[in-house]
């Protein structure tokens, strides 16, 4: 029986991030979701093909002083997310993950669905920056993409 986009993007996320098994990551499940959505409605964003979900993205605006302790190894990335609260001023976008079934890659739906969330991101709150874990060089690349088409400086997360 084929799996579904669903499915197969579950695996992909798994693969990727391995996030069951390092708690240092953020683990988005329907708590994190639920707060994801308070903080805007934009930080998650999904390409359906009717089929199922075939791209996700995943992005946390937070503030200048969280990034800067996530991007020097202080804090976590559960701990980014703990320590950004809804009532606050964003200034930075941490672009959190973006995942593309292999049959949709390389045709731009990442860059645009990313694009477009922090653009709505930024009718709300004065963005000044956008940071990055990079898992992959496919992400660090759409990372850069970004950071270039919005005009906004990129800062990366070097691994412990």
């Amino acid at each position: 029986m084929t799996k579904s986009n669903f499915e197969r993007m579950l695996e992909l996320a798994e693969q990727a991030f391995d996030y069951r098994n390092d708690p240092q990551q953020l683990n988005v499940n329907e708590a994190t979701q639920k707060k994801l959505q308070q903080l805007h409605p934009s930080t998650l964003s999904e390409y359906n093909d009717g089929n199922g979900p075939a791209v996700w993205i995943v992005l946390i605006p937070t503030t200048l002083k969280v990034m800067e302790l996530f991007l020097h190894n202080k804090i976590t990335e559960q701990q980014l997310f703990d320590e950004t609260n809804v009532d606050q001023s964003f200034e930075a976008v941490y672009l959190c993950s973006a995942m593309t079934l292999p049959e949709y890659r390389g045709k731009g739906i990442a860059k645009k669905l990313t694009r477009d969330a922090i653009e709505n991101i930024r009718k709300q709150h004065a963005i000044k920056a956008l940071f990055v874990w990079p898992f992959s060089e496919a992400g660090s690349l759409l990372a850069d993409n970004i950071a270039n088409t919005t005009g906004l400086p990129l800062y990366k997360r070097q691994s412990n």
